[in-house]
């Protein structure tokens, strides 16, 4: 099997940790682990043993997960090394060499290179942009669904809330995408690792029961501030389930013990809501430091303000490809966001909001001073 390189965690893989401000990142700021326990669970957690734990996930955090997707069982949940693995996983399963996989675009790039390397035709179904000033939004093009899913449609992949737009599908559009899917019997794959990073504290319309080929997947990452924990799952018909938790035999096997338990504890229900709110406030917050950045570089920046995430996706008028920003950035102000290209739209910049907010201004100011030094505007702004 070729696969494609995965540009964007090369990028952050390799660098993250070598820049002064790290902007590529799109979860809120990590957790530590004193606002995590309390003095018994230290107790406990230092006298837990270290062997293999349960290898679908422990029965208790697997319930936890569940009780967030209505209907679902601990059976409909297999526990994962973070959403990537998840979605490894169903790729792996679902997706046939010939099989046609329709991927919602700009997205994070990693089931669509799955599915090519499985020997699948990835079709594209576009974001558009649609209205104007504080009404526009990055809408999913219902009309080309039908002309997209055929019979040869074996998954229609989702990221909602979206990655890199922050754009969120409605109730009525993800009943769509699965009435579309279900006229072919095609599975859905909806990635929702950003649900619960809301901006406005409403959670996105989740696809987990509005259609009996739907799987979800998610995690601990983006919305919860706890990335270097690698949780993730895949909520799915208990059968599906069952097949992918046989498949990671082969991949990651069990996730980390220490990591289940505190997971555990995370999804605890007072927990989870403190953690949860904790995000959309740091969202809310840090977008206005962008938003007013944005407004006061006169650098021809435009955006649609992301309704979920800690992410924004910023078009740029220069006709400078996104990655050669990106390298000159990173080389000459030691400031690391992420390429447009990355998501499949170049002329695009993804930044991360989600850390503290001195990085984050001093990082903004940098980026400000490489684009006024860049060539001047095409005629037209990428907006």
């Amino acid at each position: 099997m070729t696969i494609e390189p995965f540009a964007l965690e090369r990028l952050q893989s390799l660098y993250e940790h070598e820049v002064e401000i790290n902007l590529s990142e799109s979860g809120v700021e990590p957790l530590r682990l004193d606002a995590l326990l309390r003095a018994d669970d230290v107790g406990r957690l230092l006298r837990a043993p270290l062997g293999y734990p349960q290898t679908n996930g422990s029965a208790a955090l697997r319930e936890l997960v569940a009780a967030d997707h209505p209907g679902a069982s601990a059976d409909h949940v297999l526990i994962t090394a973070g959403s990537a693995e998840a979605n490894f996983l169903a790729c792996w399963r679902l997706v046939e060499p010939g099989d046609e996989v329709v991927v919602l675009h700009p997205n994070y790039l990693q089931t669509h290179l799955l599915a090519a390397s499985h020997g699948a035709q990835v079709r594209r179904w576009p974001l558009r942009l649609e209205g104007e000033g504080e009404g526009a939004r990055w809408a999913p093009a219902l009309d080309a669904l039908d002309d997209l899913v055929t019979e040869r449609t074996r998954l229609v992949v989702l990221c909602n809330p979206n990655n890199p737009t922050g754009a969120r599908l409605t109730a009525d559009e993800v009943d769509a995408v699965c009435a579309a899917a279900a006229r072919h019997g095609a599975w859905v794959l909806s990635d929702e690792v950003y649900r619960g990073a809301e901006r406005d504290g409403r959670l996105t319309a989740s696809a987990w029961g509005r259609y009996d080929r739907a799987l979800v997947t998610g995690g601990l990452s983006k919305a919860y501030g706890l990335a270097g924990l690698r949780i993730g799952w895949v909520v799915a018909p208990p059968s599906l389930a069952a097949e992918l938790w046989s498949r990671r035999d082969f991949t990651t096997i069990a996730p980390a013990a220490l990591s289940d338990r505190l997971a555990r504890l995370a999804l605890a229900p007072d927990m989870r809501a403190r953690l949860l709110a904790r995000g959309q406030r740091r969202v809310a917050e840090h977008y206005a430091v962008v938003r007013d950045w944005i407004a006061a570089t006169g650098a021809g920046l435009a955006h649609v303000a992301p309704e979920a995430g800690a992410i924004v996706f910023v078009g740029y008028p220069q006709a400078v490809r996104s990655e050669e920003i990106v390298a000159r950035l990173r080389e000459t102000a030691s400031v690391l966001v992420a390429p447009g290209a990355h998501f499949g739209l170049d002329g695009y910049l993804r930044i991360g909001f989600g850390g503290e907010e001195p990085p984050l201004r001093a990082g903004l100011e940098r980026l400000g001073r490489l684009l006024a030094r860049l060539p001047q505007p095409a005629p037209e702004s990428a907006l």
